[in-house]
Formats: structure tokens, sequence, C-alpha cells
């Protein structure tokens, strides 16, 4: 799996949430608290999941936490 923590303001998480669902299963979202999440995607979907991170950077306001896991 490829694993990026991010932080996206407490009143964006639903629409995150709503972004990431509609993917196509290129990733899941996990939340922790407030507005720190965890977004998963399969090894093979890895050019799919960074262009779905850059977009929600550009988008949403999305910040990356750490290098991806």
């Amino acid at each position: 799996m490829l694993v990026q923590d991010v932080v996206v303001h407490p009143e964006d998480v639903v629409f995150v949430k709503g972004i990431v669902e509609a993917s196509d299963g290129i990733a899941l979202l996990l939340a922790d608290r407030g507005g720190e999440l965890t977004l998963a995607a399969p090894l093979g979907r890895g050019d799919e999941f960074a262009e779905l991170l850059l977009d929600l950077e550009r988008d949403v306001g999305v910040r990356r936490r750490g290098a991806p896991r």
C-alpha cells in the first residue's frame, strides 16, 4: 500500500472524503481526528494516487505531512 498523511481544514473533510470515494478505487481515506487524514492506495495505482494528491492540494488546500509510507 502507498500511504500519505495529510491535513485539511476540518470543515473540508467530508468534501475530501466524497472526492476520494468517487475516485474509482484509487485510494481510501482514514480520518484520525479533525482534519488529520490518512490516504492509502494500492501499489499498482501510484501514478493515479499522485495525481489525486496533487488535485487535492490544488483544489482543496490539502497539505502533505511527512514522506509517503
